[in-house]
């Protein structure tokens, strides 16, 4: 279950570029309220992903990936 099931995010179709499917959750958690630190917090931990795979998972395990 994602840290925040109440968001959900359309990543298919999308760009796939690893910094537009950050910057699309991103976005999204901004808009649901989430806190900034918060937010920063992700973005800090997606740009630090090892791999596209594990960039993947790591954003599904924070919103609900559609």
């Amino acid at each position: 279950m994602p840290k925040y099931p109440d968001i959900s995010v359309q990543l298919v179709g999308t760009d796939g570029n690893a910094f537009a499917l950050i910057g699309k959750v991103k976005k999204a958690l901004q808009s649901s309220g989430v806190p900034a630190d918060d937010v920063s917090t992700f973005v800090d931990a997606a740009f630090a992903s090892q791999s596209y795979d594990a960039l993947l998972g790591f954003l599904m395990s924070t919103v609900d990936v559609l």
